[in-house]
């Protein structure tokens, strides 16, 4: 079968390997659609950047879901031919963090596209007890789009969001359009941030109340002028940017909370005391736990997440690299995702 192999830095290739065979709880996948995450790009062209990446060579691809097209002779909850969406974060379950319940902090935590062959492949094998079966009303086009969700998810829950909250999202590639989407369910009211306006349009689409530029020099008076001068209780950052910390955290109320999203292959700069001075709340998130990924389909299925909008293309996987990781790459991206198919047909998509 063909895959996508992660070796180093800048050097990824489409090779064959043989077709995996599912062991006694797994269940082997053929892959439907798997999408090309801004991170994947990130650790392509800069190297990992989180030392629970650096396992190589691995399939790349931890945006997956498939048909179960094989399973394991321990499977009981999965039948051929179930549709279903890779819970693609594996914890321990009995280190220190798994104990606590943070499993996100997972000391041993193994990730499908990074420490594990993910879906950027013909077939793929996962454990029963993490894949999800998917409803009928979620195409398979868009079921990528449930793991960024299940990211949305655990970042709006780190936030501790209250309803009438105003919080401003920087950042509105995919993550940040579905984080934005969570957070209004939430019953928040949502300040879109970015340079692209393709994305701040997006953004006023789905549900921001308001859209920023953020290079415009009154970016933050703009922000103020819809805080009644107080700024946001919450801001979450999801664009992975070196400036953006520092317009997240300078557009946080005082007292308020700044969630950190985004992965960074660059430092940030930016002058503590502005956390100190004014007793902001600074916090991380990263990946979703147990129960954000089932939350986010929940969501996707009741209409109060829309995805169709995120899918930019679709190409096949044998075009991955020249289609998808180069174009994710051009500064001027014109993309939210790129969905990449085996079994791509040319008169399946016209974008």
């Amino acid at each position: 079968m063909k895959a996508l192999r992660y070796y180093g830095r800048r050097d990824m290739r489409l090779e064959d390997v043989p077709v995996p065979q599912p062991s006694g709880d797994e269940a082997r996948l053929r892959i439907a659609y798997a999408s090309i995450c801004q991170t994947d790009v990130e650790r392509w062209w800069h190297g990992p950047t989180m030392r629970r990446w650096l396992t190589e060579p691995k399939t790349v691809g931890h945006e997956t879901a498939g048909q179960v097209e094989a399973i394991g002779t321990d499977v009981r909850g999965l039948s051929v031919g179930d549709r279903v969406m890779v819970n693609n974060i594996r914890a321990c379950g009995e280190c220190h963090w798994c104990i606590l319940g943070s499993q996100s902090s997972c000391a041993n935590a193994k990730t499908a596209g990074f420490a594990l062959d993910g879906g950027l492949a013909e077939y793929m094998v996962w454990p029963e007890s993490h894949l999800i079966k998917l409803p009928d009303s979620i195409p398979d086009v868009q079921t990528p789009l449930i793991e960024p969700t299940s990211v949305a998810v655990h970042a709006t829950r780190r936030t501790g969001v209250k309803v009438g909250d105003t919080v401003a999202v920087i950042g509105c590639g995919t993550v940040g359009i579905l984080t934005m989407q969570v957070l209004r369910a939430a019953g928040a009211r949502v300040i879109a941030g970015d340079l692209r306006a393709q994305s701040l349009e997006l953004a006023l689409k789905l549900g921001a109340e308001a859209a920023i530029n953020t290079g415009e020099q009154d970016a933050l008076d703009q922000l103020l002028d819809l805080t009644d001068g107080i700024g946001a209780d919450i801001v979450v950052e999801t664009a992975g940017a070196v400036v953006t910390p520092r317009i997240a955290i300078n557009w946080t109320r005082p007292g308020g909370t700044t969630v950190l999203v985004g992965i960074h292959s660059g430092a940030a700069e930016f002058d503590f005391n502005e956390i100190v001075g004014i007793e902001r709340t600074v916090i991380g998130s990263v990946a979703a736990a147990p129960g954000d990924m089932e939350k986010g389909i929940q969501l996707i299925a009741a209409g109060k997440v829309l995805l169709g909008d995120l899918v930019s293309a679709v190409i096949p996987l044998d075009r991955v690299m020249e289609d998808g990781f180069e174009r994710m790459l051009r500064p001027e991206k014109d993309v939210f995702r790129i969905m990449v198919t085996p079994n791509y047909r040319s008169d399946q998509w016209s974008n």
